[in-house]
């Protein structure tokens, strides 16, 4: 019986790691976008990407941003269990504003603790920075009341906020549907002249995969929240690679950080 199956006559030889650096993503149930932008813009040959979801019900408001909150530390724990990784991103810009980065690198690291943490807002104040941008622009796919405490936290971060336009969608299902063309033609309206730079918030809007169609249109840098974390994630482990084809935050060192 069975009797042409054979056993190889050597053990294989093991590398340390399927992949050099390992990046784990923590992303909402609902997340249509963050898993294909990484995989086009972060993954490669030396860059592995994990993933796992945490459970999130729409709309998008304050009290069900919050409630992501407790699964934070299991959804890290799970992404490959007992094993270590280089960066941790939890993507979503809104509750990263809503439960506080702090309290997000605490809960990841009781999983994950030698882990970098990562979140949009603060790759997104590193990119802004990065470029040298001083006044910008935002916009969300948010309504009003969960784009005012995203204004405020830019504020707080020494920016200037020239104009900041929200398009008022509740359900992050919707806003991954916003086609590329409308995605293009907000930005256009969105940014002030004056601003340096325009960030387009959230981890469920397309933009990252036309930065460069708007930074022609502008004129100007364009800061999104996948391209942030995406930038901030590969040049944490060490990838430098400088693609200008995918913006022009992709041209740049990650800035030193303070101690």
């Amino acid at each position: 019986m069975l009797s042409f199956i054979h056993l190889a006559g050597r053990v294989p030889r093991l590398d340390e790691r399927a992949f050099h650096k390992r990046i784990g993503l923590v992303i909402l149930a609902t997340d249509h976008t963050t898993e294909p932008d990484f995989a086009r813009l972060v993954a490669n040959e030396r860059i592995g990407v994990y993933v796992n979801r945490v459970p999130y019900a729409n709309p998008v408001t304050a009290e069900n941003l919050l409630a992501m909150r407790p699964s934070l530390t299991a959804g890290a724990a799970l992404i490959l269990p007992d094993e270590t990784l280089d960066v941790v991103m939890y993507s979503c810009t809104s509750a990263s504003v809503m439960i506080g980065e702090v309290e997000i690198e605490r809960a990841i690291h009781a999983a994950k603790s030698e882990a970098e943490v990562v979140t949009p807002t603060a790759a997104a104040v590193a990119a802004l920075k990065a470029l040298g941008a001083r006044r910008i622009s935002v916009l969300t796919p948010y309504t009003v009341e969960t784009s005012r405490p995203m204004a405020e936290y830019f504020t707080a971060r020494g920016f200037i906020i020239d104009r900041f336009t929200c398009i008022g969608l509740s359900d992050d299902r919707e806003m991954a549907r916003i086609s590329h063309d409308d995605i293009v033609a907000f930005a256009r309206d969105a940014t002030a002249e004056e601003s340096d730079a325009l960030f387009i918030s959230c981890t469920a809007v397309r933009a990252a995969a036309v930065i460069a169609r708007i930074e022609a249109a502008l004129g100007k840098a364009v800061v999104s929240s996948n391209l942030a974390t995406a930038w901030m994630c590969l040049r944490l482990c060490g990838d430098n690679a400088v693609k200008p084809e995918r913006g022009r935050l992709m041209t740049l060192p990650l800035p030193e950080r303070s101690t």
